[in-house]
């Protein structure tokens, strides 16, 4: 018996690839599938069952595609009701792959349909809990997406999670290996760890939502916090639901080579959004105007999510020359679908061509800590609010990049200010999205909060609640 944790850093996503005898399963596959169709090519291997914990609202799953190509039954938790053909298991249904037996665990909560996944070995004995969005490693899964599908409040589901976890979890053997669908980083919880991997003896010893002394004490404490769901969370929800368009062909159409002068007609003449991938240190020097730029060596996916949020929104693409595909695939597997081209030859091709060009206001933190007035300089930190909780600027405005769409309406054009992130990956975002909406009057700073805490500029640890973005 082989298994094997395919994780995917940017949407701190991990898939799970078991192998025993001559059939393979795979769990939460990604979007794309080729990478999966090598693992069982090499294996020599044929893909019995594709397992789904639940309708993922993060990213779209290749569990369609994947079943297209290897004729692989696809296999969710009682109640689900996908729109194609899938096994709706029973709870503690077996399944088995070679010599190893694969039981349903229901454990809604999460979603309705949420369930987990036992892994026995040949012996019968528990091995591994593949457990989606039920439990993560120092959380479990957030109650609130759910609600309108299940007409319930997520006081109600927090309330189902609870049940599922103490009846149906906790009893389960303390060597048990714990194989969560995220990790730190993914907007399905609030306080993941960084590991992907650990024994359920010691979520048992350490988890909090685990350790709540009651009912309602679990049902205040996972509901705590919580920040609104990125809006791309529903498309991708339906998308998993009631399918999608094959990757093959969303990439073939998207690998659409412009040059400058068709790139141009075709960002003038529709409602396509212009999205610019390369870094922030090469996109603050020169840019095709009104682009937005997400990085792509970043957050990419999520961001693109969380800022664009539509996913039926047309996209045109400036990469990095030979990165083409790389974005088109990781912005498949948040639902966007609607590439309509790339610029051809990259931004030096938009340069040469004699175009127009735009460029961020960025120094670097030296220079900030020189123009830094006291008693005069705005400072907006575009962090989250937990990290400009821990630390920031004194008197610096907390206005996180999440909720940028909401802070903007307050901006006054007349009145400038410095603007940071972390490193400064998240404040060229926003500065991007800022100009592409006319306002000039702000600048940049390099390095971010990390730089500018080596420098003379006051930092505090005090946080002044008017000034934190509710």
């Amino acid at each position: 018996m082989k298994i094997e944790q395919i994780y995917t850093g940017c949407l701190a996503q991990g898939a799970y690839y078991i192998v025993s005898g001559n059939e393979a399963l795979i769990i939460d596959p990604l979007r794309e599938v080729e990478p999966y169709l090598a693992r069982l090519n090499e294996d020599g291997v044929k893909l019995k069952y594709i397992f789904e914990t639940h309708f993922h609202a993060d990213f779209v799953s290749g569990h369609l595609d994947l079943g297209k190509k290897t004729g692989a039954a696809i296999v969710y938790g009682p109640t689900a009701n996908p729109a194609f053909e899938a096994i709706v298991a029973e709870d503690e249904q077996i399944f088995e792959i070679g010599s190893v037996k694969i039981k349903v665990i229901h454990t809604p909560g999460h979603t309705m349909e949420s369930s987990c996944y036992l892994l026995m070995d040949e012996h019968g004995k528990d091995v591994a809990l593949f457990s989606g969005d039920t439990l993560f490693l120092g959380d479990v899964g957030r109650p609130d997406l759910a609600q309108k599908a299940a007409h319930m409040t997520q006081e109600q589901l927090a309330g189902l999670l609870y049940e599922s976890l103490m009846t149906k979890i906790m009893p389960l053997s303390d060597d048990v290996t714990v194989y969560p669908a995220h990790g730190a980083g993914s907007a399905c919880g609030k306080n993941m760890m960084k590991e992907t991997v650990d024994s359920l003896g010691n979520q048992k010893k350490m988890n909090y939502a685990l350790n709540q002394p009651n009912k309602e004490a679990f049902i205040e404490a996972v509901t705590d916090g919580l920040l609104p769901p990125p809006a791309y969370f529903g498309f991708n929800v339906a998308m998993n639901k009631g399918g999608y368009d094959p990757f093959d062909e969303v990439k073939l159409r998207s690998l659409t080579p412009l040059a400058p002068e068709a790139f141009e007609l075709v960002a003038e003449s529709t409602s396509a959004l212009i999205l610019d991938t390369r870094s922030a240190a090469s996109f603050t020097l020169g840019f095709v105007p009104n682009s937005i730029n997400i990085g792509i060596k970043g957050d990419f996916a999520p961001w693109v999510g969380a800022l664009i949020g539509d996913v039926k929104q047309e996209i045109l693409l400036v990469t990095d020359p030979g990165m083409e595909e790389e974005v088109i695939t990781r912005l498949s597997r948040v639902g966007f679908d609607h590439v309509v081209g790339y610029l051809a030859g990259g931004f030096a091709a938009w340069n040469e061509a004699g175009k127009e060009i735009d460029q961020v206001h960025r120094i670097s933190s030296e220079e900030f800590a020189t123009q830094f007035d006291a008693e005069k300089s705005i400072v907006v930190d575009v962090r989250k609010e937990t990290e400009y909780a821990a630390e920031h600027v004194s008197d610096a405005y907390s206005k996180p990049l999440a909720y940028i769409n909401e802070w903007t309406k307050d901006i006054n054009p007349d009145e400038h200010f410095f603007m940071h992130c972390q490193g400064g990956y998240r404040s060229m975002i926003a500065a991007s999205i800022l100009q592409a909406r006319g306002f000039r009057n702000f600048t940049e700073v390099d390095g971010g909060f990390a730089a500018i805490s080596k420098t003379t500029i006051p930092t505090t640890d005090f946080v002044c609640q008017s000034k934190v973005l509710k």
